[in-house]
Formats: C-alpha cells, sequence, structure tokens
C-alpha cells in the first residue's frame, strides 16, 4: 500500500504480469527519443539486407515469482532502424518460432514522429516475421545479399534467445562470412547462444558496453521490475571473457573488429549513427 501511495509499485497488466511504476516511468522511459537526421550517402550496393532478430515472449519471471512485462524496447529497436534505414538498408526480421514480435508498450516515446513512422512501416513485418529456422534454411547461401545481424535490446531478449542453438547457428554464420553483428543492453544476451553445447564463447576477448547487472539490481527499489533478475547478464558475459566497456547505464557503444555495441537505450541513437556509418564505409 504504501509503494502504491509513493507511486513505486509495479503495475499489474491483465494477464498477471507487472510493467513498470508510475515513477519508474517517469525516470526510465520518454515521450521523445534523442533520435538525430543525419545526411547519410545511401548505401545502393548488394549488401543492403540486415536479418533483425526480435524477442517473440513477453513475461520474464523474477526470482520472487513475479512476472515482469517486457519483450523489445522500442527506443533501443527502433532508433538504430532509423539510422540504418536512412543509410540505404533493408530489414528481414525474424523470431524464434516465427510468432510475432513483441514490444514494452509501455515504453513507447508517443510523440515520436520519427520512431512512430518505422514501427508503422515495419508492423506488418513485426506481426509476421520470419523464423529462425527459415532464416537458417533459407538465406545461409546468400550471404552476399547481407550486411549485418542486429539484436536489439529490452530484457525479452533475455527469454529463450540465449539459450536458442539457431541464434548461436547464426551468430557463428555472421562471424564466418564477416557480417557486422549489432547490438545493445539486454541484447548482447543473444551472444551467450554461441556456448549451446559447449561451444566456445565466440566473443571471448572482445570489447563491448552491455546492460551493467549493478543497475538492473537497484532498479527494483524504485518499482521498475517486480522483483530480482533470475540472472544477470554483463557479468556472465564477463566470467566468459569478454570486456565490458561500461559501468553505467548510459551512452557508451563501441566497435570492436565487426561488433558493435551500445550499453542501454540512452545508446541508441550513438549506436545507430555507428552502425551506419560503420556499414556504408565498409562497403565502399
Amino acid at each position: 500500500m504504501i509503494k502504491k501511495i509513493l507511486g513505486i509499485a509495479p503495475q499489474l497488466e491483465s494477464d498477471g504480469s507487472y510493467s513498470p511504476s508510475k515513477v519508474a516511468l517517469k525516470l526510465a522511459t520518454v515521450d521523445r527519443s534523442d533520435f538525430e537526421q543525419v545526411a547519410y550517402t545511401k548505401y545502393k550496393g548488394k549488401k543492403s539486407k540486415i536479418l533483425v532478430i526480435y524477442t517473440e515472449q513477453k513475461n520474464m519471471e523474477m526470482k520472487n515469482g513475479k512476472l515482469f512485462s517486457t519483450g523489445n524496447h522500442p527506443i533501443e529497436a527502433l532508433v538504430p532502424m532509423l539510422h540504418l534505414r536512412n543509410a540505404g538498408f533493408e530489414f528481414e526480421i525474424a523470431t524464434p518460432t516465427g510468432q510475432p514480435a513483441i514490444f514494452e508498450m509501455w515504453a513507447f516515446p508517443e510523440k515520436d514522429e520519427h520512431v512512430k513512422d518505422i514501427y508503422h512501416e515495419l508492423k506488418p513485418s513485426f506481426q509476421r516475421p520470419r523464423s529462425l529456422q527459415n532464416f537458417i534454411d533459407q538465406s545461409f547461401s546468400e550471404a552476399a545479399s547481407y550486411a549485418a545481424v542486429f539484436v536489439p535490446g529490452g530484457h525479452g531478449a533475455m527469454l529463450g534467445i540465449p539459450e536458442d542453438n539457431q541464434v548461436g547457428r547464426i551468430l557463428r554464420w555472421a562471424d564466418e562470412q564477416e557480417l557486422f553483428t549489432i547490438s545493445l543492453c539486454h541484447g548482447p544476451g543473444a551472444f551467450l547462444a554461441t556456448t549451446v553445447d559447449k561451444k566456445p564463447f565466440l566473443y571471448e576477448g572482445y570489447e563491448m558496453a552491455v546492460f551493467p547487472d549493478s543497475v538492473d539490481k537497484m532498479t527494483p527499489m524504485i518499482g521498475y521490475l517486480p522483483g530480482h533478475m533470475p540472472r544477470g547478464l554483463s557479468e556472465t558475459l564477463k566470467t566468459l571473457g569478454a570486456k565490458i566497456k561500461n559501468t553505467k547505464a548510459d551512452k557508451t557503444v563501441c566497435r570492436d573488429r565487426k561488433l558493435i555495441t551500445g550499453a542501454s537505450p540512452l545508446a541508441s541513437n550513438e549506436l545507430g549513427k555507428l552502425a551506419a556509418q560503420t556499414l556504408l564505409d565498409h562497403q565502399k
């Protein structure tokens, strides 16, 4: 009751899950992103496609048994895609089994016309994405058409994707074909999929920016999460040999070889600019 009065009680949704409290939404979400219009020289070559792996799962069970209403964070997903689209790249949307992509709609920037535009443009693909198996079966032989794989953030990226052998296969394929891999916030949870079946971690020794476990541990205090995370991400990546550049949930972005990463939702715009320009420079 006290938490409700103070506005820090997570909000119960119709399916029994919890979205962030009123205070957490004020502190951690915005109605406009910081998307920055950049005049890119558009890419017009053959390697124009980017595979985007979205989560199709909504609810994350916390250590206390409560469900967090999650999915892909709209700003983390769509702001980088705005930059990549404006640089001349196109997207193939996929989820693990081909079920619709899930968004954290409570974080959607309702007054941001740029984000709303690309969301509605791609909505049919979000509702009817490819499955990862379909991509493996039909597109592995078409690597010459692809520039990158992008895994957006949102806590939902840690549901199923880190244990999915198909995700691991796609990330290894991208590495073997010298494509770029782009991710941010909790999206690098996908990198854990490269260790499925006791395979070596693909990104051992890589520098990367990732959402800090230390921040996830603090957010239940303001009702962003309804409990503590079932497991951490940044520390797990460290134990596998990743070199985490950031200690805060900030605008840090990082490129190491063909891996491009960002620390948090705040890094979405900077990640998009870095990824778009890097891909353009590489394709020249």
